[in-house]
This record gives C-alpha cells, structure tokens and sequence, in this order.
C-alpha cells in the first residue's frame, strides 16, 4: 500500500515539474517574441492558445478581450482555426464575461446544461462546449480579458489545471499589453515614416516649382548688371543678392533630409583631399558671384586620400562656407585651409572676418533652426540648419566638427575632421 502511494506522489511531482517546466518554456517563448523587431500580437495570442491546451491537457482555448472602445467582450484569438470567430462579441451575462465583471475563476463541468453558457460561438464554429475553465487575464491591478480552455480529455478539472492557467494568465496578460503597446508603436512609428515622406515629397516638388522662376529672375538680374546705365546695373544687383539668398533657402530646404544623416546612408570611397578642395573652389564662385570678399585657399598633402562621400561632404562645407558669407562683411576676407594631421586625418578650417560668436553661441549655433540673431530684428537670412546639417554628415563619417571664436566683431573659425582613407573603418 505505501509502496503504490509512494509511486503515485512520484508521479505527481513528476507532472508537477513537466508543468513547471512548461510555464518557464511558454514565458521565454513570449519573451522572444515580444522581443522580435517586428512584434506581431497575433503570433503571441496563437502561441499561447497552443500552451493553455498543451498546459490543461484541453481540446481547445481562446482569448477574450476587452474592447475599451467598444465597451464589450471580443474574442481575440482560438486553437480553433475558425477566423469568423475572431471579432466576434461575447455578452457580459455569459461565463466569459462573469470570469471579466468578477475577475475570478470559473469552473464548468457540463457546460451544455449551464444556462451561463453563451451557444452563439458554438453555433457559428459548428462546435460543442462540453466543458470549460476560465481565469480573468489581469495586468497592472486591471482586468484586460479572459482566457478560457475548453474540453478538458479527462475531466475532471484538477486543482493543478486552475493554477497552471492563472499562472499563465498572469504571465499572458502582460505580454498581450505589451504586446499591444508594441504594435501602437509600430503603428505609430510607419504613420510617422508616412508623414515625413510626405514631407520630404512636398519640400521636393515645391523646391522645383521655386527653382524655375528663381532661375529665370537670376538670369535676366545678370544681363542688366552688364547694363552701362550705373543706376540700372545696381538694381540688378540687388535684385540678384536677394536671389542668391532665396536659393540658398531653397537649397537648404532640398537637403532637410539630411539632419538625420546615417553612416549606413553614405557611399564612401577614397578621395583625393586636393580633388575635394578644388570642388570646393569652384562652388565659391557660385556662392560669392554676387558679393565681394577676399577668398584664400590653402591646401596642403593634396594627394592624401580621406574616405568619405564626396557629395554629402561637398554640401557639408558649402554649408560651412555660405555661412562664412552671409556672416562676413562684403569686402571680408574668408580663409580655406585644409591638410593632413596626425596620419589619421585630415583637418579643414574655414575663417572668416566675420561678426564673430560669443562663447555661449559655439554650442548652439549646431542646434537645428537655431538663429544668432532675435528673429525679430534679423538682418542675416536662412533657416538656421546649414550647420546642422554639416555636424549630421560629419560625424556620419566619424568625424568632428566645432567653431571657434574670439567674441563679438573678430570673426569665426570652423573646423572639420574626416577620417583618411588608410585609417578608415
């Protein structure tokens, strides 16, 4: 007699770490898949119908939960592959909803003869509800739904049956929210993907309709600063000062994209340091044609290489330099120095003569759409992102970029690192 109640709670413990071993397999389960880049609630639901079957040794489970928005019971998910359930209503007065509205266990032995139990579902999935055991899902003190296994293969329900799924139901309930808040996000997250492309389209289309008109204004200012009428030929140029600046707008408006530049965005490859700085050379003629400043170039180690995209890091130091213009004084004088340092990098300065910076300034002037001057009284023009967008490029390249100034009235210098093509990563 003791050896047969010996082997029976051996058989019992036995079954009792199997369960155990379940529950921690289905929460690393729900884990990884909460912790997918793509979370998808629907797979969550599916698996853990699967494990409150296999848990419960039950024919079927389902997920019932409760819609906020629509003030009633929806079932959410089944192990029985009928999709014209999923959405489908539950009353409050059925067994699903007694287990919601009391937040406690129910148990049913013979569920064909409870008059609690609700027959819509089985008649719409052509399915007999024999017997059934639901715990309410409750996450953070608050009741979120109701899982429920049916038909139990051998009744009847044991004790070990209603603690293994309230156990999963505590572990079920806080995956579904999460689960739910992650799949919020990601909508979220492609809703704003959504906007920002129908903002860099817009800024696209409305760059190009602005361009047209500008290049046709800009075009006939040129030909009447070549007017012999001194009176004409100085209207012209102001007419073509205020052009430059709108295209320089219109340009930075075209590059918003990049002020959140990625290095996986760049397409790198060697560039000779004295090509990028006759590139540079030639831009300034563009950038100056219609102000007069004294410009220097000085390049050292013209055949050193630096890794980079010599298009993103083209525009960044135009940005740098159109900012040296607008902020120096017609007549001014900018300097362009660029060479190697270190055998690692290459260091370029630009430095003009220009207004200068106070020391609080040399941090902010990278913020985006940061202004020196008070909006109100500003005789300077641009969006304020130029030099954000040259600190998003270069430090896409590893590099480094800062300004240096003396104070109010004794000009600027900025300085821009870029790794060498040796030493790149």
């Amino acid at each position: 007699m003791g050896d047969t109640l010996d082997i029976e709670y051996i058989k019992q413990l036995e079954a009792e770490v199997a369960n155990l071993k379940l529950l921690l397999e289905i929460n690393n389960v729900l884990n990884s898949i909460l912790l997918r880049p793509t979370a998808n609630i629907d797979a969550l639901l599916g698996y853990l119908m699967d494990a409150a079957a296999r848990l419960t040794n039950s024919e079927s489970a389902s997920v019932i939960l409760w819609k906020e928005e629509l003030g009633e019971l929806a079932i959410a998910a089944t192990t029985t592959n009928a999709s014209n359930l999923i959405g489908k209503l539950v009353p409050l007065d059925s067994i699903a909803g007694i287990i919601f509205k009391e937040q406690k266990v129910v148990q049913v032995d013979d569920a064909v003869h409870d008059p609690r139990h609700y027959e819509g579902i089985d008649q719409t999935n052509r399915f007999i509800t024999k017997s059934l055991l639901g715990v309410p899902l409750i996450a953070k003190d608050k009741v979120i739904g109701v899982l429920e296994v049916i038909n139990k293969r051998s009744l009847p329900w044991t004790i070990e049956d209603t603690r293994n799924l309230a156990t999963l139901a505590g572990e079920a309930a806080i995956a579904i929210e999460v689960g739910q808040l992650v799949m919020q996000l990601q909508k979220a997250n492609t809703e704003l993907e959504d906007l920002d492309n129908l903002k860099n389209d817009f800024i696209a289309i409305a760059s190009h309709e602005l361009r047209t008109p500008l290049g046709i204004i800009m075009g006939y200012a040129s030909f009447l600063q070549e007017e012999d009428d001194e009176s004409v030929s100085e209207q012209a140029s102001k007419v073509m000062e205020s052009a430059m600046q709108l295209r320089r707008i219109i340009d930075a408006m075209i590059n918003l994209r990049y002020l959140k530049q990625k290095t996986e965005q760049l397409h790198r490859e060697p560039t000779p340091l004295g090509a990028l700085m006759d590139d540079l050379q030639h831009d300034t003629l563009a950038v100056t044609s219609s102000r007069t400043h004294q410009l220097k170039f000085m390049v050292e180690d013209v055949h050193t290489r630096i890794f980079i995209d010599r298009t993103r890091v083209l525009m960044a130091l135009n940005n740098l330099l159109n900012n040296a213009v607008t902020y120096c004084q017609a007549g001014g004088t900018i300097k362009i120095h660029a060479k190697a340092k270190d055998n690692a990098e290459v260091i370029i300065s630009i430095e003009d003569s220009g207004i200068g910076l106070e020391a609080e300034q040399l941090e902010r002037i990278f913020k985006e759409f940061y202004q020196v001057e008070d909006h109100m009284v500003r005789r300077y023009g641009g969006l304020g992102i130029g030099l954000s967008i040259a600190q998003a490029v270069v430090e896409a390249h590893h590099g480094k970029i800062w300004a240096e100034s003396d104070g109010l009235g004794r000009g600027a210098t900025f300085y821009v690192t870029l790794p060498l093509a040796e030493s790149a990563d």
